[in-house]
């Protein structure tokens, strides 16, 4: 019986972690309700950085140009593209004075590196207020760029928004895409509100040209092909000069891959930037990811060995209950109720995943950009 108790023991220690590290620092920022905040229009230059995007911008660019914002030009970055994307990008720029076009030619040195096109599309804009989303995103109102830009300050010069995806029905994928997508924003929603942020996500932010110049842009992390957005924020950000905007006004909304196998090579791009976080924002996260892991593996073993079961029960009830209530309030903030009901399998399933992306990252690294 020595072994079981053992395993006893690291459960209640696990959950224990678990039930800390929700209510220490995901409870309050689920309660915390979204502030509209009206100012004055500041200038502002919109970045889009596109590789083989044409169809997306004619989508998406209409409903960019008919924001209710009195001051704005956008920026239109073609990253080498062997599509017609520059060509649409063209037809925009001949009906639009707002409209700005940089044509990034293939370069052997920063092939496929979104960060060498972003910068030059950053070099290129008349206005030191900057806000990024992707071609595939389309803004959820005509409010969107009002929201964000009003979270500017003397003080804050990092607004990080909300990238959602659409839903689409019957899906698993779809589901398990938009919960991974509320739980990362819990995240670093959370952190920011404690003073210590450490992403954002390219498809809604914003932040000063001054603060990137100032801070060498993305010299530091150029050579890694992620990152142009999570690891500048977490290099630049701080408790001072970060702001969080979650209005449904100012959410993105993006369309989700459609194949395990698309999202599966998204994710391991994504997941390869996060060890060279700073190492409290590594340690932090992964000790999220490690007890939510061995809650599963712990919490199973023991019900199925038997061993203390109403206490094994009670404890897995207990944590369950404590997160449920955490994300339920944020999926509702950030209309995505329809995941509340589903969340214990979702997480199992993104755990695993996660689990297989940090192995299979292990054994290869993920290609370019696109």
């Amino acid at each position: 019986m020595v072994f079981p108790s053992m395993l006893f023991y690291a459960f209640i220690a696990v959950v224990s972690i678990q039930i800390t590290y929700y209510l220490s620092f995901l409870f309050s920022f689920s309660i915390k309700r979204a502030e509209t905040r009206l100012k004055k229009h500041i200038p502002i230059s919109i970045i889009i950085c596109a590789k083989n995007e044409s169809e997306n911008l004619k989508k998406n660019i209409p409903s960019i140009l008919s924001q209710a914002y009195s001051n704005f030009e956008i920026v239109l970055v073609n990253d080498s593209s062997y599509d017609d994307t520059l060509e649409t990008m063209k037809s925009f720029d001949a009906e639009n004075t707002n409209i700005k076009l940089v044509d990034v030619k293939s370069n052997e040195a920063f092939w496929g590196n979104k960060k060498y096109a972003l910068t030059l599309g950053i070099k290129a804009s008349k206005h030191d207020f900057l806000v990024f989303t992707d071609a595939d995103c389309s803004p959820n109102s005509d409010q969107w760029l009002a929201q964000i830009s009003s979270h500017f300050s003397n003080e804050n010069s990092i607004v990080l928004g909300y990238g959602a995806y659409s839903k689409k029905k019957f899906s698993i994928l779809n589901k398990l895409i938009r919960f991974e997508t509320v739980m990362t924003a819990l995240q670093y929603f959370s952190y920011t509100k404690m003073g210590i942020p450490y992403m954002g996500v390219g498809r809604n932010m914003a932040y000063r040209k001054e603060l990137f110049f100032n801070n060498n842009g993305f010299n530091n992390h150029m050579s890694i092909k992620s990152g142009d957005d999570d690891l500048f924020i977490n290099e630049v950000a701080n408790a001072s000069n970060t702001s969080i905007c979650f209005t449904n006004d100012s959410f993105t909304i993006s369309e989700p891959k459609t194949s395990f196998k698309a999202w599966i090579l998204q994710k391991r791009r994504h997941i390869s930037t996060a060890k060279f976080y700073k190492l409290k924002h590594q340690y932090l996260l992964g000790l999220f990811y490690i007890t939510n892991l061995l809650f599963w593996i712990l919490g199973s073993s023991l019900l199925i060995i038997g061993f203390s079961w109403p206490w094994i029960v009670a404890l897995i009830s207990l944590r369950f209950i404590i997160q449920w209530l955490c994300f339920g309030f944020t999926a509702k903030k950030f209309k995505e109720s329809d995941l509340i009901l589903f969340m214990p399998i979702l997480e199992l399933f993104l755990i695993t995943t996660q689990l297989s992306i940090f192995i299979a990252n292990l054994i290869s690294k993920p290609k370019h950009w696109k």
